[in-house]
């Protein structure tokens, strides 16, 4: 048998006999038990060690958890990917984490026929309205092609976004539609269209267009880049999420699936993290 990984909890086995729901459900009160005091170690030992700033996470394997949780329908998975992000907002804020990006929706994702679509974007539509209305003071933002999504949808996650006005906490942005190639055209476009707008003339902005005129325009506010990138699902790319941002960002894959994503896991990446000796470039 494989050794377990470093400071990996071994779980007992179920007992063989007897009553087997209530072994299950024992064993499950023993698991809990057993993470919680696992969580507050991990987190004691990351006390005063390098951590991100800006963590941003690819929520990916929705659909695998869901087959192999033995569901018919995947959106199941979906939707309990989306009732996670609440408690994953929660463990970034205990981490001392200022500012999450999740990355809900691809732009490419929008050509997936409407049957498909359409109750994906009411999972997302339900999960932002969920951590906007959280009694949290969570800074929330949708990122994102925001004009080629339907109307409504649009609209809804606008409105949700926009009670959140004011706070001071977490800074969170959902990228729904969002694509890295696409973000990086339209803060182009959008440098062009305010400098034309003030009155510029484009071919002297043409002349002495720089890096800080795209940073400038980039669909987040925050103006941050991205420290650390999380994908779960065992996938190995970045599929060009926060392709600008994310120049010297460290990446941590992780075999977990998203809806089954913990806060172990969560302080797991932050520990690679603080191990890592950061060089941006150098």
């Amino acid at each position: 048998m494989a050794e377990a990984p470093r400071g990996a909890i071994r779980w007992p086995s179920p007992a063989v006999g007897g009553d087997e729901g209530t072994g299950h459900v024992a064993l499950r009160a023993v698991r809990s038990a057993l993470e919680a005091v696992y969580v507050r170690r991990l987190a004691r030992k990351l006390e005063g060690r390098p951590r991100p700033r800006h963590v941003a996470v690819m929520l990916d394997g929705n659909r695998r958890w869901a087959r192999g949780a033995g569901h018919d329908d995947v959106r199941e998975g979906y939707r309990v990917g989306g009732a996670k992000v609440g408690d994953f907002l929660r463990w970034c804020d205990a981490s001392d984490i200022e500012h999450v990006t999740l990355w809900m929706l691809s732009d490419d994702n929008l050509s997936a026929p409407p049957a498909e679509l359409g109750p994906l974007l009411e999972i997302i539509e339900e999960t932002v309205a969920s951590i906007c209305a959280a009694d949290e003071d969570w800074q929330i933002e949708v990122i994102g092609a925001l004009d080629l999504l339907p109307g409504e949808t649009a609209r809804t996650l606008k409105d949700a976004v926009a009670r959140t006005t004011g706070r001071s906490g977490l800074k969170v942005d959902v990228a729904v539609g969002y694509g890295g190639r696409r973000e990086v055209v339209d803060a182009v476009k959008s440098a062009f269209d305010k400098h034309i707008a003030g009155g510029g003339d484009p071919r002297e902005l043409a002349e002495n267009f720089d890096l800080q005129h795209i940073t400038d325009n980039l669909y987040s506010p925050a103006g941050h880049d991205t420290d650390f990138i999380i994908r779960t699902s065992g996938e190995q790319r970045l599929s060009g999420f926060l392709l600008w941002q994310s120049a010297y960002a460290e990446v941590h894959f992780v075999e977990v699936l998203w809806p089954a994503f913990r806060q172990i896991d969560l302080l797991r990446a932050l520990r690679s993290y603080a191990d890592r000796d950061r060089r941006y470039g150098r």
